[in-house]
This record gives structure tokens, sequence and C-alpha cells, in this order.
């Protein structure tokens, strides 16, 4: 018998070792390339023969909504954005090769909007109805070797309204194919942690699943190596003992001396490899970044990291990308984030759903503190088709995978189980919160988890009442932050949404210190009639939704009581929908501190010159007037006691902050020529900003952000677009209609303004300048080469810019 069973293990061992030498370690491959697409429903599109010729060849990721014109029709209305919804299909032909026939083979979406439903060869695969959420699939059983294979997506955004903003439509975010061998990493379950942080010294724990022939675990070894920096190997660890051999569960733990601690200034990076290995021979290896940190919250003195007092300097983030839609784009995301680091942004909330998961490694990267927030509902709608229609059937799922997908990020430091939630108001609150609280607990226990509220009473919050929120965060009502603590006894808290003031890019009414409520309340928020008839608003920091109040003010709130930990002001951009105040055509929001071409408006400098340490003098508005118009003149500044204005030559006095402004101001009669400001400290000049009145517009002149983008097929480089007069000086009020073209390849991506009642599609090759500034975004070839960018416009000298596309 026993020669029997030792006959039978070695036949089970060549048998393994056989499909060791026709595989390879695990294989992640970009599945973004080679999709066509049809804008329409045909039901026999999910078969294997379907003739698909005539379909349009496209690359993920891919939004179509954002390729059409803004119609006042739009059954999504102006709040999502004024484009689109309906369905879609996605399919793509494929070979496996033969030596693949002994591997398991995955394919991963990061999120498809909405209702996705994926086939195979012809075998139905699943359906994911939320459109924000990460989800695989397993091709193993259905899959030809050496022979095409036929996956079709079914995407149905039909159903509208269904969203507050624009959500986009399409498979928008990356795709991946996965292979791996018959003994791999589990997918998701590899979870990092430090549970202790020193100046001294770390503890590195993770823990990690097998996927594995259970029968052959005494030939396994996994091992786990930590990488430091700059690449060296600094630990190599086994797992500690498993319970038994037919456990597939590994942990791990290691001290690092004199850890590299990941800041917000300093984001620091380490590496940790995990591989497994079957009879000496490795099967699969997974690689995770992980920043070393800690982090807690105080009821009276606001947020720690690395025991250091840090107040949340943070905005909230929608997911569009401006004039590229939904599609994530990684060099787009990264230009938003550049932007709003320059500001002194230290955070961001990604409102109301979780982000792409490229949005969150660059986050890592740049030094971000990242809430990823799960719902923006739950059983209580807030559009007719929105996700209170799945929630009882899928938010636990839809939970977990937000959870598994990010809680090894660095930068993410809160879950947020929902916004502005209905429930806050009945019992059900109660029970959901619980509910969610345990699910994401039952997953990570290193985070707090926090719901965004708006009810500040505890007997009126339903959701509170729970006990389960580790940080109660609340949106707006600053009013009530110095009796918070009062009210709720013990609790830690964070200003979850500030503001919702309303700016469009420098445009000026007058008074400047008048302040403006639009709409006034909530009875006149769908029909409001006042504002300005061409659907803007003042740049000064002086008009807010009811509900909110200015950014200075909003700031000041939060600067001025400790316990609030920090803000996270809404919006750090503009983005596609939710125009308030107006109807249509406006259809993007007036809320961003940036707008949505990425044109700074000016408050952001008020923020910068209370966020960051970096010498502010921001002075405003242009300076190009009727002679003699009264002119408020604004200036922010930071690093001086003073700011002293003069026009032409002539000093119009020094004003200083008083009364708890953020700004100074000056009231002056308009005299064409030289405004300059000069800020001083202690006697010295810090800084000093100069406007010109200019002439008539003369020629345009192109800057890009990056000249040398990469010849991968998805590099960008965004151009900004200037309407200058004869001497150099922007033309403050130039609206010139520009024509884009281009030689020597690439492709023009999208064009854009910055005003929120522009109805020209975003994917337009024309675009009217908007107070002397448009954006043309350039999407580089898969070459090498040099591309010539065209800007011509009618009585204006064109301008021509080249780039050069480099590996």
């Amino acid at each position: 018998m026993k020669l029997k069973l030792r006959s039978y293990f070695v036949l089970i061992i060549v048998m393994l070792m056989n499909l060791i030498s026709s595989a390879q370690v695990r294989s992640v491959v970009d599945f973004n390339q080679g999709w066509k697409f049809l804008l329409g429903n045909d039901s026999l599109a999910s078969a294997s023969k379907y003739n698909d010729s005539k379909w349009r060849n496209l690359t993920l990721p891919h939004d179509w909504g954002i390729e059409s014109n803004f119609s006042s029709t739009s059954p999504a209305t102006n709040l999502g954005g004024s484009l689109p919804g309906g369905i879609g299909w996605y399919r793509k032909t494929f070979t496996v090769p033969a030596s693949a026939k002994n591997k398991n083979i995955r394919i991963e979406f990061d999120g498809v909007y909405k209702n996705s439903e994926v086939w195979i060869n012809r075998h139905s695969l699943g359906k994911r109805p939320n459109g924000y959420i990460n989800f695989s699939y397993d091709l193993t059983p259905y899959l030809n070797f050496d022979k095409p294979n036929v996956i079709a997506v079914k995407v149905d955004n039909s159903q509208q309204p269904d969203s507050r903003w624009y959500s986009g439509s399409g498979i928008y975010r990356d795709v991946k194919l996965v292979t791996t061998r018959f003994i791999s990493f589990q997918p998701l379950a590899t979870f990092i942690q430090t549970p202790v942080v020193k100046v001294d010294k770390a503890i590195f724990s993770a823990t990690t699943n097998l996927v594995n022939v259970r029968r052959t675990n005494s030939a396994i070894e996994v091992r786990c190596e930590i990488f430091d920096p700059t690449g060296k190997l600094i630990a190599r660890i086994w797992p500690q003992q498993q319970k038994d051999q037919s456990d597939s569960a590994y942990s791990f733990q290691q001290a690092i001396e004199n850890p590299q601690l990941w800041s917000v200034d300093k984001p620091t990076l380490y590496k940790a490899v995990f591989k497994v290995y079957f009879t000496a021979v490795q099967m699969d290896e997974i690689e995770i970044r992980f920043g070393i940190r800690s982090f807690y919250f105080d009821s009276e003195k606001g947020f720690f990291l690395n025991n250091q007092p840090l107040k949340i300097q943070g905005v909230c983030m929608h997911h569009d990308l401006g004039a590229l839609g939904a599609a994530f784009n990684k060099t787009a995301a990264k230009r938003q984030l550049a932007i709003l680091k320059e500001m002194g942004c230290n955070a961001i909330r990604f409102s109301h759903n979780p982000p792409a998961a490229e949005m969150l490694n660059l986050c890592d990267e740049m030094g971000f503190l990242v809430m990823v927030e799960a719902f923006d509902m739950w059983k209580r709608k807030k559009n007719k088709f929105d996700y209170h229609l799945e929630f009882e059937q899928w938010h636990e799922r839809d939970l977990q995978a937000m959870i598994l997908r990010d809680r090894n990020h660095p930068s993410v430091f809160m879950w947020s189980i929902g916004n502005e939630i209905g429930e806050q108001f009945d019992s059900t609150g109660t029970v959901i919160a619980k509910r969610l609280v345990d699910i994401v607990k039952a997953l990570d226990t290193t985070r707090p988890v926090t719901s965004a509220l708006t009810e500040t009473f505890a007997d009126k919050n339903f959701i509170t009442k729970a006990g389960k929120l580790d940080v109660l965060g609340f949106n707006y009502k600053d009013y009530d932050y110095a009796e918070l603590p009062k009210r709720f006894p013990g609790q830690k808290f964070l200003a979850s949404e500030t503001a919702s003031a309303l700016e469009t890019r420098a445009v000026y009414q007058y008074p400047g210190d008048s302040v403006r409520t639009w709409p006034p309340n909530f009875k006149e928020q769908k029909n409001f009639t006042g504002g300005n008839a061409d659907f803007t608003c003042a740049a000064y920091d002086n008009t807010f939704a009811y509900w909110g109040n200015t950014h200075e003010k909003s700031w000041l709130a939060v600067k001025n009581n400790q316990h609030i930990a920090g803000a996270f002001v809404w919006s750090g951009f503009d983005y596609l929908g939710e125009p308030t105040p107006y109807p249509f055509p406006a259809r993007s929001s007036y809320f961003g501190v940036i707008d949505l071409a990425g044109f700074p408006k000016d408050v952001y400098y008020m923020y910068q010159s209370e966020w960051s340490t970096k010498p502010v003098l921001h002075l405003f508005p242009h300076w190009n007037w009727q002679a003699g118009k009264m002119v408020d003149v604004w200036a922010y500044y930071n690093n001086a006691d003073e700011v002293e204005l003069f026009l032409n030559g002539k000093s119009l006095g020094v004003k200083k902050k008083e009364n708890s402004q953020l700004h100074v101001m000056w009231r002056v009669p308009f005299e064409a020529g030289i405004l300059k400001a000069i800020s001083r400290k202690n006697g010295k000049i810090i800084l000093s900003k100069e406007i010109k009145t200019a002439g008539k517009p003369a020629k345009i002149e192109l800057v890009a952000d990056n000249k040398n983008p990469n010849g991968s097929g998805k590099a960008l480089s965004f151009i900004t677009v200037r309407v200058l007069d004869k001497d150099g000086n922007l033309v403050p009020d130039a609206e010139n209609l520009i024509e884009f073209s281009m030689a020597g390849g690439g492709t023009i991506a999208g064009t854009d303004n910055g005003f929120q009642a522009d109805t020209v599609s975003l994917k337009s090759k024309q675009r009217k300048a908007w107070k002397g500034l448009a954006l043309v975004i350039i999407q580089a070839p898969q070459k090498k080469g040099n591309i010539t960018v065209i800007a011509k416009s009618a009585g204006l000298k064109e301008a021509k810019l080249t780039l050069k596309t480099v590996e």
C-alpha cells in the first residue's frame, strides 16, 4: 500500500513538473488596445461569429458621452452634464497560445459605467451594475487555444437621470489580462500593515493567500522580499507557522530599522515582493508598494501624521478629467494633482465613489492623504435610476471590492461609507451604518471609518446613533463647529465638505465685497431666476450656494477650531454637471478652485497663501476698464506684514489684513497704465507684481506643460493658448475663435476654455478663447518624432509649437 501511495505521489509530481515546464511567472497585460465599439444596442453582439467589421476601432479607456454635443434635451439634464447616456457594445478578438492551457487567465476591469455584462466565446460571465467599482472574471474554462477568442461587453447607461454629476459612459478605466500558474496568489488577498512605527524601528506585517492544489502544500515555499526606497533589498522573510499544511494563508513579520517615513511632504515608498515556489521552481510573484507612516485623530487637537500635528488641507474631487470626460488618463490625472499640490493641498476626498486605481498610485507617489468614499446613496434615492436600485443586492460586494483594492495604499487614510445619506433621518440609518462599518472592519481595522453627514445635532442624526463611526465628518454648517464637542462628547471631527462658493474665472462684478447667495434657498434651487444673463459668477470670493459659504469664511472656521482636523473644499476642480445655480446652457460646475480647463481662479491664491509656505502675492483683477470706473482691487499675500498698491507710479496706500480677512482691497478709479503691488515684511520687499493695460488682440501664444511626451500612445501634452496684444500682454476680454491643426502625427484629444456655459463639444478642434485663454490637449502618437501644433484665428498672427515624442 505504501508503494502504491509513493507511486501515486511521484506521478502527481511528474504531472505538475510538466505543467511548470510550459509555464512562466505571472503575466499582467495591458488589455486596452484592439477593441471595437458600437454605440447602440444589438442583442446578437455577444455571439462569437457576429460581424463587427463596421464597428469603430478604439483603445480603452473610453467614454462615449464626452464625444457628443451638449444638449438641452439630454435626459441626464444639466446636472448630469447635458450629455447622453445610452447603450454601447465593446468587442475584442484575441488569441491565447496552447502553452497557456494549464494556466489560469483572468480579465480585470477597473471600472465600467454602468450595468455591464461580459461574455467570452458566448458564455456569460456576469453583470456588474455599479459603474465605479473594480471587478474581474475567470476566463479559463471558456477559452480556445491557438484559436480566436471573442470577449464582448455590453454597457447600459440608458436609464436617466441616474447621477447628480456627469458620470460618463463606457469602459472608462483600464482593463488587464492576468495569467497565472496553477499555484498563485489570490487576487487582492495580500494585505500589508505597519502596526508599529517609531523613529528607530517599524514593524512590517503582511498576510496573503494562495490559490493552489491543496495536496501539494508540503512542496510549496512562500517568501517576501522588502526593498527600501532606493531599490536595495533589506529583508527576505519567510512566513510564520501555518495552522496546518492544508491552510493556504500565510503571514509575515519583520522589523525595519530606521525607517524612512511616508508623509505628504516626503512620500517615501518601499516595495514588498511576494514569491511562491513549488519544488524550488517559482510559480508566482506580486509586487506591492507600501509606505511606513502612522496617524491618528484627537478629539481636541485634530489630526496627527507621524506624531506631528497636521491640518488636513483637502479638496473634494469628482472623477472626470475635463475635456477628456470620464476616460481615465494618467498624464491628465497627474496634471490635476500637480496643480493642487502647488496650491498647498495635502488631501483629497474622492467623492462620492472610488477613483481609478492608478489615481491612488499617483497619490502615493505625490504625497496626498486620501479619503475613499463608497456611496452617494443607500436605499433612499437621489435620482430615479441611481444606485438605490442596486444597493440591497450589491452593497456588500461593492464595498468589499473597494476595500480590498485600495487598502495597501499609504495615501488612503480614511474610508467613507456614504455622502449626505438620506437615512440620517430615520432608524434605518442606524442599522445600515452598523452593517457597512462591520463590512469595512472585517477587511481593514487600520483606518478610521467616517460618513459625510449633514445633521449636526446628535438627536437628529441616526447614522451617528449607530456609534460605529470613528470620525464624524460634517458637510457645511461651519457656524456649528464650535458646538460640536458639546453635542457629540469625546468624538473626533472633520469638515468633510466646505464652501460651495461659485466663481467663473476672470469675471469681475462690483462691488467686489458685496456677498451674494445663489440660489438663496432650497425652494429656488431648481428655478433660480437671479444671477447674470451670461451665466457667469464673479471671480471675487463673494458668491455661494445657500448651504455653503465663501472660501475665506469656510477656511477660517476650520482654521480657528482646533478640534476640526481639517477640511475638504467643494471642490478642487470644476467638473462636468451640477452647474449650480444655472439651467442650461450651463453644463459644468462653478464650485472649483480651478476651472475645468485647469486654469486657477483667483481664490486659488488665497488657499496657496494659507496652505503653503512659499511667498505669495496675487493681484487682481485685470486692468482693462472704462476710464473713471471704480474697480475693486484685491490682493492675496503671505510671508509679509503689508501690501502697498501703486497706479502709474503713484502710491494708493498700504493695506494690512484685519478682522480675520485673508485679503486686502482698494477701491480705485480706473486709469490706463500699470497697476503694481509690493509686499513687505519688516520694511523689506518680499514680492512685487504688475498688471498692465492690454491693447487689442494681435497674436497667439502656445505654452506646453510638456514638450517631450513619451511615445506610449497614451501621453498627453496640455497646451495653454494665450491671446496677446502686440507687446505680449494677455488680452483679458479676448474671445477670438481659434482653430487647431497638427502635422507629424498625434491627435487633438480635446479643447476647452474653462467657461461653464460653452456648449461646443469638448472634442471640437475649434474653441473660442475665454477671457484671453484656451486649452488644447494633444495626444502623442505611439512613435518617436516631431509633432507641430498650429493655432490660427482671423486677424491674429498664427502660432506654431513643436513637440518631440521620446521613448
